[in-house]
């Protein structure tokens, strides 16, 4: 089966407008279109993951619905592996690798402002590393000329070093900028992807389903609940326990900042705080999961078979995971020498790791969590409503 030249969209066949995007398949959406094709037919790996369920709810697939599938899919492998189309079949059948080449380019497509979409596609470990190393050299050289960089001991009062709203403007803006550009894009994204009439029902029973499916990375188990394929046909499970510890190793850092700004601003208490503060406790629970985590993740990229997901973005999945691996080290080495004369050196260079973070992350692999949350999102609402090729039979 050969590919077809890209080919227009029909607009009228039951889907949303897209969000500003010429209504054309591009080379790598042909190719999804083709293989959901040859998977409708077979319907083999149906209980596998949310994809195949979603793709039986449809007989065509435009531009929305290739979109919508391609960020559902967890590229866990584990169709790869089942498929008897897959290579050397002539069909060559490849589900998690087409799926992956097309989710970047939803990133790319929806991305705000739309002329730094491009980021996503150089947004790779040389530049997650060149922007740290440059952000922390940066901050070094300020504290050099201020003569700060070896100001002795000071009992990790880190202020005393950058002013605290110093601190709280370029990094709440760098933050608030991140955020505010994830939050544009994937509004695109979903408006790109859901009818209007299908907004109107997202119940809180969908959103709690589909809240489920991310907090507990439930497609991540194969369709088996043994695992993910990763360097061979093997299940296993470390791709999933790995994810979760990144996951949650954010989320209790995030909770760290988060009590030690309401500390600061409700209680005026500054830092530095004790070690058994609970802002300190925080941070070290968080920060042994982002060095776990990412260190488990990184391995597994190193390992995994080519033909899993998309080559060309491994660069941008390892400079995600780098910077979340380097954010934890140098923030444990600061906690333990924060009391040292090494303490305005080990800060310059964790801040120039966090900026870095906050900087690459709208254009980089942080996108494709929030990305998926919203597919899940769609896909717990579709559930729920009336199948319209069912109805249409009877």
């Amino acid at each position: 089966m050969q590919l077809r030249e890209p080919i227009p969209v029909d607009a009228s066949a039951g889907q949303c407008e897209p969000f500003q995007l010429i209504s054309v398949l591009s080379l790598d959406e042909v190719e999804v279109e083709r293989q959901m094709t040859i998977c409708n037919a077979c319907r083999y790996c149906e209980g596998f993951c949310a994809v195949f369920p979603a793709m039986t709810r449809r007989l065509e697939f435009a531009k929305a619905d290739i979109h919508y599938l391609a960020n559902l899919c967890h590229n866990c492998g584990a169709c790869l592996h089942a498929c008897q189309y897959a290579a050397p079949h002539e069909f060559a059948v490849n589900v998690p690798q087409a799926m992956a080449k097309v989710r970047v380019d939803t990133y790319v497509d929806y991305a705000w402002p739309a002329t730094l979409g491009s980021l996503y596609r150089r947004n790779g470990l040389t530049m997650a590393m060149a922007t740290a190393f440059g952000l922390a050299l940066f901050l070094l050289l300020t504290l050099l000329v201020s003569g700060t960089l070896l100001p002795g001991r000071l009992a990790g009062d880190f202020y005393a070093i950058f002013p605290h709203n110093t601190l709280a403007l370029m990094f709440g803006g760098a933050f608030g900028f991140a955020v505010l550009a994830l939050g544009i894009g994937v509004r695109r994204f979903w408006k790109g992807i859901t009818p209007a009439e299908t907004e109107a029902v997202a119940t809180g029973e969908a959103a709690l389903e589909a809240s489920g499916a991310v907090l507990t990375l439930k497609y991540l188990g194969g369709g088996h609940g043994q695992g993910c394929n990763n360097e061979s046909d093997r299940f296993t499970l470390w791709r999933r326990r790995f994810h979760h510890l990144t996951f949650y190793g954010f989320m209790l850092c995030f909770a760290a900042t988060s009590v030690a700004t309401l500390y600061h601003y409700l209680l005026g208490a500054a830092a530095p705080y004790p070690v058994l503060s609970l802002p300190v406790l925080l941070g070290i629970a968080g920060g042994i999961g982002l060095i776990i985590g990412p260190a488990g993740l990184l391995v597994l990229n190193y390992r995994r078979d080519p033909a899993h997901g998309d080559v060309a973005q491994r660069p941008m999945d390892r400079g995600f995971i780098a910077l979340l691996l380097l954010i934890s080290l140098t923030g444990f080495a600061l906690l333990i020498g924060r009391d040292s004369g090494a303490m305005a050196i080990l800060l310059a260079v964790h801040l120039g790791v966090v900026m870095a973070f906050f900087l690459t992350m709208p254009y980089g692999k942080f996108a494709h969590g929030i990305f998926r949350s919203a597919a899940l999102l769609k896909h717990s609402i579709e559930k729920r409503q009336p199948d319209r090729l069912k109805l249409g039979s009877e």
